[in-house]
């Protein structure tokens, strides 16, 4: 007998508010469309906890967090298969990643991409329905170094974080300029303290045919540019965890948060993205699923299954955190008189730039798709619309929308990767 499942997917939930109402009918009509999927997936973009956990010295850029009752408004909504591997995992250290955990556990949510160690956060997730057994693999391309979970040795524990998928950057240029940059690195002395560390051991001496300067390496070539490839280590492991999930489920899902774009297209995603993507499809997956960046990316149809580069946001209310710590306020030139509102009205400049400014943040697509025996027989998608000018406690909030302004849009980004949709009656259907 033929396994057929269906599958719905949302891209970023920063949520920080609870639901107003479970019976307000905008939030009825989402919720029961979502909940015709057998699957449906979100990324969890904020920490939970009751502010036990420990404000880090670096955030994603809002310390995210917000009461662990905010779970049971995604509940509500449907989600049964949750990403958390992102650039505010540890907005609270490991205090709170421990009591996000322990709250997604209690909720009942399958989740990926975090633990206890680099085996745990990479470890295959199950979700069990009655059509069939999904398999999800979630990481993060996105994160401060030190946010990366570290392996378990015989002798030593392992560190708690986040699956990385970390990238290596090369710039081409002409053996001229070349010859020019490393005039200038002799001149200002950029390399002088890495040199150092070489000689005594704590740095491994960089690669014969690049040229460091400063952070960045360089090597001689015909075409100049920039170019990201995926991490060697990191591409092998989560390889072999998608090895090891399709055989043991009908469908494997790969979950990547991953900011990084295309030299400033923020639209485009970077090119270690897309060969991460391409090379998780040719190993087993069934569908890549992106987000990230907080606006909508093109969709590919790879050997005929889909990668979506972002899905943009499903819930965004960034500017409505209850708390901030001391170390955002100093940013902004700010001191102990100040409040919440101040704070973010100095970085949104009393909501004139940045995310709450910008109209393509605040609307989106839930994609929702089936496949049967592991082929894609369709593939939708359907607009949201989070409220964009309405004031920032406000906003935030999902509706299904017939606008066809982010489908035209993601119909333009999709058709360099080959990807024709149709839009007709405020839908989007993937031409397969």
């Amino acid at each position: 007998m033929a396994t057929r499942l269906s599958f719905a997917a949302a891209g970023d939930s920063f949520i920080t508010r609870r639901l107003p109402s479970v019976e307000d009918a905008s939030f009825r009509r989402l919720a029961e469309f979502l909940q015709r999927a057998d699957v449906r997936f979100t990324n969890l973009e904020v920490t939970v906890h009751n502010r036990e956990g420990v404000p880090s010295a670096l955030s994603g850029g809002t310390w995210a967090a917000a009461h662990p009752e905010v779970l049971r408004d995604l509940k509500a909504y449907g989600f049964n298969l949750v990403a958390w591997a992102n650039n505010h995992t540890l907005d609270y250290l490991y205090e709170g990643l421990h009591a996000t955990k322990r709250h997604l556990d209690q909720f009942g949510f399958v989740h990926a991409g975090v633990g206890q160690n680099l085996a745990e956060a990479s470890e295959v997730k199950y979700l069990e329905t009655v059509n069939g057994r999904v398999a999800l693999i979630a990481a993060t391309s996105t994160f401060h170094e030190f946010w990366a979970a570290g392996e378990q040795r015989p002798d030593m524990i392992g560190r708690p974080g986040v699956n990385p998928l970390r990238y290596r950057v090369e710039h081409r240029i002409s053996e001229e300029r070349m010859r020019q940059l490393q005039e200038i690195a002799d001149i200002v002395e950029i390399n002088a303290e890495d040199k150092l560390l070489q000689k005594e051991g704590f740095v491994v001496d960089p690669d014969s045919d690049a040229f460091r300067f400063g952070k960045y390496t360089f090597k001689i070539g015909p075409v100049e540019g920039r170019k990201t490839f995926p991490h060697q280590s990191d591409m092998t492991r989560i390889l072999s965890r998608i090895r090891e999930a399709k055989r043991q489920a009908d469908i494997v899902l790969v979950s990547i948060h991953a900011h990084e774009m295309k030299g400033e297209a923020k639209d485009q995603p970077a090119d270690f993205l897309v060969e991460f993507s391409r090379k998780c499809i040719d190993e087993g997956a069934h569908g890549v699923i992106g987000h990230g960046p907080h606006i909508v990316r093109g969709v590919e149809i790879y050997k005929g299954r889909p990668i979506f580069y972002s899905l943009g946001n499903f819930i965004f209310q960034n500017d409505s955190v209850s708390h901030l710590p001391a170390d955002f306020y100093e940013k902004y030139g700010m001191g102990h008189d100040d409040n919440v509102a101040d704070a973010l009205d100095k970085r949104s400049h009393n909501n004139t730039k940045g995310l709450g400014a910008a109209p393509k943040v605040w609307s989106s697509v839930i994609p929702y798709w089936v496949m049967e025996d592991g082929n894609l027989k369709e593939l939708h998608l359907y607009p949201i619309d989070l409220g964009f000018g309405q004031p920032r406690y406000r906003r935030g909030w999902p509706e299904l929308s017939e606008k066809t302004e982010v489908l035209k849009n993601l119909q333009a980004l999709s058709l360099p990767f080959g990807t024709e949709i149709i839009i007709g009656q405020g839908v989007g259907k993937v031409v397969l």
